[in-house]
């Protein structure tokens, strides 16, 4: 089942929260701070024993003190045009994150709209490419039975409902 939802993500009462993360898995601004506040010091430390995790991969901690059992750690692209392998790489982050849920023993899952924020991704392009992703990866597995995509604002969570 997939649907959309505009919300602070670390507020959801899911199994799997994913962070749109960077390659070190270091902390950020956005959604990635949002989680790490949320889920504490411990995160940090986590973080640091799985990193790197390049563009494409994912990697799972738990969820410490946030709501969330687990946090997937999924590294989306940097926007360089649509020249540089984007949206596979895109495509990429979302199964990983998909897998390693799965792996985890997820059955719901939210994700933000990776790479969007400081990466550059276009919105819309991103939203066709993580729902493209999602429907195509859960036709195949049966876990994680749940799939939100979290929208920030009414305007991004517009662009998800009409494309699924």
């Amino acid at each position: 089942m997939l649907r959309v939802v505009t919300a602070d993500i670390t507020t959801l009462e899911v199994d799997a929260i994913v962070n749109a993360a960077n390659e070190a898995l270091a902390r950020g601004g956005g959604v990635c701070g949002a989680i790490f506040r949320a889920a504490g010091p411990q995160l940090d430390a986590a973080c640091r024993a799985l990193a790197p995790c390049p563009t494409g991969e994912a990697r799972v901690t738990p969820g410490f003190r946030a709501k969330a059992r687990w946090i997937v750690h999924a590294v989306g692209p940097v926007w360089h045009g649509g020249t540089a392998n984007e949206p596979e790489l895109l495509a990429s982050a979302y199964r990983s994150a998909l897998n390693a849920a799965a792996k985890a023993g997820a059955r719901s899952i939210a994700f933000p709209a990776i790479s969007t924020g400081i990466y550059g991704y276009p919105r819309d392009r991103a939203a066709d490419v993580a729902i493209a992703a999602v429907k195509e990866w859960s036709s195949a597995n049966a876990q994680p039975e749940e799939v939100i995509f979290c929208a920030f604002n009414d305007d991004d969570a517009a662009l998800y409902d009409e494309r699924i």
